[in-house]
């Protein structure tokens, strides 16, 4: 049995064709994951907007919540650290799929295993705008203000906000910000922690330092990477 890591895919984002192509790649990992594993973490940025309201959801995720639900009907535990593109779950996957949600990190055992696992957005010391955005973005005033948009009018508005967000940052590289995720991760390696699991930057990494292992589970628009961990080993691995 294995425990399966992946990040990052930002369905609803890309044309048809490509958005079928992520939903066949991460149904081949849900069937790997049915075939060794008996733990599923998604470490955030599933969705390019997840935004519930008391009486409506997007109705383009229906195929992954059905594969989601597959993978729990098997008994599979999932857990869900959300981050900075569906931070606004509510109650849904916890009280309908049986997942776990959690806001900013997920501190946990596995097999041998402490590991520490977030999903990144806001880590680096130099993004720092992004730091003021990310608190405006979770006051929880503004989040009720902005449920009361028509369903209509508020969900095309914020994938068109993130569309423009993710557009931006595509240009601007995430390597001046790898430093900062190897420190960030080196500190909690530094607090008994075994594995350090991020994600965010959209690139697959696997560090082995000499107080543990910081592995970035990249993304499922391009590398469509994910991290294995077992007893005998912590891989990354491309579907």
């Amino acid at each position: 049995m294995a425990l399966y890591i992946f990040s990052d895919a930002h369905l609803g984002s890309n044309n048809l064709k490509q958005e079928q192509i992520k939903l066949e790649k991460i149904e081949k990992l849900f069937e790997i994951v049915k075939a060794d594993g008996d733990r599923l973490l998604i470490l955030g940025d599933l969705f390019e907007f997840w935004f519930e309201y008391k009486n409506a959801m997007p109705k383009e995720h229906m195929k992954i919540l059905f594969m989601l639900q597959s993978l729990r009907e098997k008994g599979i535990q999932i857990d869900y650290v959300s981050g900075n593109h569906d931070f606004w779950m509510d109650d849904f996957f916890e009280k309908q799929l049986s997942i776990s949600v959690y806001r900013d990190s997920f501190d946990f055992k596995y097999k041998k295993y402490s590991i520490h696992s977030t999903h990144g957005d806001g880590l680096a010391k130099s993004d720092t705008g992004y730091r003021i955005l990310k608190k405006i973005l979770r006051n929880r005033l503004n989040i009720w203000l902005y449920r009361k948009l028509p369903v209509d009018w508020a969900i095309p508005l914020a994938k068109a906000v993130a569309g423009h967000s993710r557009e931006h940052t595509s240009h601007r590289t995430y390597d001046r910000f790898e430093q900062d995720y190897e420190d960030y991760a080196y500190e909690r390696l530094n607090d008994n922690f075994d594995v350090v699991a991020i994600g965010h930057l959209h690139k697959p990494i696997l560090k082995i330092f000499e107080n543990g292992t910081y592995i970035n589970s990249g993304d499922f628009i391009k590398n469509f990477s994910y991290v294995k961990i077992d007893n005998d080993e912590i891989s990354l691995k491309n579907v």
